[in-house]
């Protein structure tokens, strides 16, 4: 959600290239956030905090904010937090730092920082592994935003044994940028490559991975930041991963277009969801029961992601 921005890794290393510049929001924390520390290995430098329902279920959902953006907040607005409460879940929060990035972005178009246990990757996954103990959970599904979506999909295609279902919002498909250049190019023009070429770079990160999580995509078709096109990219990559042989079902209701392919047992296995009208942002409906609250880059809508991610993932 956002401008295009340069990106400056604070080390050693010159830039580090673009990102999704995205809202800034509040960034004072909850206190219902519980901050997660000794979770081993952090060579991405990030922090994290938990939300722990009074009677939380095996089920943890794992939140990755956009660019400028205080992940607790995000939580707080979009929904997710009422929600988790609710539904009793827990919520996991890796946070990114203005130390890291000049926009407070995950580093998702950074080889050092998405490659398979390496850089902020390997901070999250040790998170999710210490939070799942912490609080005796068994089931992970994880949700990011923006650059957060596009952290995601790496976390998805490099973990996918460590995540039960995923959702990803105006983000990108992984592999799609390297660098700068190829990160911008791909933001506004979409990947470069086929959604089969997509499928065939996964399957050389992960060449025995036989299973893959199950996965909505959210996009809004006048998305001025992340052209949409990215999300059907990513949409048909991850069913071809999943060899879902049959062609996808589309329906449209009150300007929101859902396309879903199901499974063998006639199960949604990957959906993409297009609301028309809709910029860079993630949709919530103040209207309803834990439909979230408007600001920017929060964006009213006749629906809910949260709510209806959530539903989608069943918990």
């Amino acid at each position: 959600m956002g401008a295009i921005s340069n990106q400056i890794k604070c080390s050693s290393s010159a830039v580090k290239g673009l990102i999704l510049s995205l809202s800034l929001l509040p960034a004072t924390a909850s206190a219902s956030f519980i901050p997660l520390t000794d979770f081993g290995a952090n060579p991405g430098s990030l922090t994290a905090s938990y939300l722990e329902p009074k009677e939380a279920n095996e089920n943890l959902v794992v939140l990755l904010h956009g660019c400028e953006q205080n992940g607790e907040t995000l939580a707080e607005q979009s929904g997710l937090a009422s929600l988790a409460k609710s539904h009793q879940f827990s919520l996991l929060i890796p946070q990114q730092s203005y130390d890291n990035n000049i926009k407070k972005c995950f580093n998702w178009f950074s080889p050092q920082d998405t490659n398979l246990d390496s850089g902020e990757m390997l901070s999250i996954k040790n998170m999710i592994l210490a939070a799942k103990k912490e609080l005796d959970a068994s089931q992970v599904y994880l949700l990011g935003l923006s650059a957060g979506g596009a952290m995601s999909s790496a976390i998805l295609v490099n973990y996918p044994e460590l995540v039960d279902a995923g959702a990803i919002v105006a983000g990108l498909p992984f592999p799609c940028a390297n660098n700068l250049t190829t990160a911008i190019s791909c933001m506004r023009k979409g990947p470069l490559q086929p959604a089969s070429e997509l499928v065939s770079q996964v399957r050389k990160v992960q060449p025995t991975q036989q299973s893959w999580p199950r996965l909505t995509v959210w996009t809004g078709d006048s998305d001025p930041v992340v052209n949409p096109i990215n999300a059907e990219r990513l949409a048909y990559q991850w069913a071809g991963l999943k060899q879902l042989q049959d062609q996808p079902t589309s329906s449209q209701a009150k300007g929101v277009q859902t396309t879903q392919w199901r499974d063998s047992n006639n199960e949604v296995a990957v959906e993409l969801i297009t609301i028309t009208g809709l910029e860079h942002g993630i949709a919530v409906n103040p209207a309803v029961s834990h439909g979230g609250t408007s600001a920017p880059f929060l964006l009213t809508s006749p629906v809910s992601s949260a709510i209806e991610i959530v539903k989608f993932w069943n918990i």
